[in-house]
């Protein structure tokens, strides 16, 4: 069994818990990269606390909260009730301006001790799942994580886990730590990277770039504030810039560009590749990608959480390099993307 406390109970969370229902069907056989990892199924990950700032959510049980509120993700399995009650955090940075309408903060309770919090449900991880441009909060849950000797996964565009400062203090702790920014099962960064990496590989040069996203999820309508897009624009850009090496990087633009609210859960992204091919002649690749956005994250986080489990019960702390590249936009250590299943392969062997 893992054990895992969710900060941020929103549309990724509701796609998480469900995924965790929906695959203890064992007929059921798509969807995921590996049955299992380790000796961890889907159904070996356990929810065990839930922390939340609207009022909407808390108090409820998680299997009522993942449906309420503003998440719009798209139901796919049935939720039986967890006996796990949302808990009220501390709001810090965690909503923005405009968006006190799609997260009703809950005025009339103090936040929870964290820390204690951890401690008394026997969290082995915690997963950030808050808003983008959280920076203080998601660091204030950091720092409750080394409190409460929990390991800590960052799903969000707030850079923890990939600094060394960071990595080190968990490791010191004996603690493994997992990020930063979810990497979707097959979204807009993934294939972005898997089309730079094979045309260069066959010997295509690529002169500029551009892939714009769209969204009507909350997570889209947060990216409306410009100064909550920064680090999200940098995990981004530096997810597919990294691949270019010898100072040879094109002309890039990457990241969220619209919040179209009819679209709800679902994501579009546009890629456009401009450059030459042999003979120095001209190509241009188009592609539209249209997914469930919330699925396409939960899928690969529930990866992230065996693999994460695997690393403590090998005794690893801190950073877990394969793990966070496998995983995540922004790892402290980048790898490509056709041979990150062999170093996972190694790194459960």
């Amino acid at each position: 069994m893992i054990r895992v406390v969710i900060v941020g109970l929103g549309n990724c969370s509701s796609s998480f818990i469900q995924g965790i229902e929906f695959y203890k069907n064992e007929k059921e056989t798509k969807g995921y990269v590996r049955k299992e990892i380790g000796n961890y199924q889907i159904k070996d990950v356990k929810v065990v606390g839930a922390i939340d700032v609207d009022k909407r959510l808390i108090g409820r049980d998680i299997s009522e909260a993942i449906f309420s509120g503003s998440n719009t993700a798209e139901k796919f399995a049935d939720v039986p009730k967890y006996n796990v009650e949302v808990v009220k955090g501390p709001v810090l940075d965690g909503v923005a301006d405009h968006m006190h309408e799609s997260f009703q903060v809950d005025d009339s309770q103090q936040p929870i001790d964290v820390a204690a919090y951890l401690k008394e449900v026997e969290a082995e991880f915690v997963i950030c799942y808050l808003p983008v441009g959280s920076e203080k909060a998601a660091k204030f849950y950091a720092e409750e994580a080394l409190k409460a000797g929990v390991g800590f996964i960052n799903a969000i565009p707030v850079f923890i886990c990939s600094k060394p400062e960071w990595s080190n203090r968990f490791k010191e702790a004996g603690l493994v730590c997992a990020g930063d920014d979810i990497k979707s099962q097959f979204g807009a960064t993934y294939l972005n990277r898997v089309l730079v990496e094979s045309l260069m590989n066959r010997g295509f040069n690529i002169d500029n770039l551009y892939q714009l996203n769209v969204g009507g999820n909350t997570d889209f309508e947060n990216m409306i504030d410009e100064s909550r897009l920064q680090s999200k624009r940098i995990s981004k850009t530096s997810a597919v810039s990294t691949l270019f090496k010898d100072g040879k990087e094109p002309a890039l633009r990457i990241g969220p560009s619209d919040y179209v609210p009819h679209l709800k859960d679902a994501k579009i992204c546009y890629i456009n590749i401009n450059g030459t091919q042999f003979g120095n002649q001209k190509f241009e690749l188009e592609l539209k990608l249209k997914v469930e956005d919330s699925p396409n994250s939960a899928g690969v986080m529930l990866d992230v959480v065996r693999l994460a489990k695997v690393a403590k019960d090998k005794g690893l702390a801190g950073n877990i390099p394969e793990v966070s590249a496998f995983g995540f936009k922004s790892p402290a250590d980048k790898m490509s993307e056709t041979n990150i299943l062999k170093k996972i392969d190694d790194f459960l062997a």
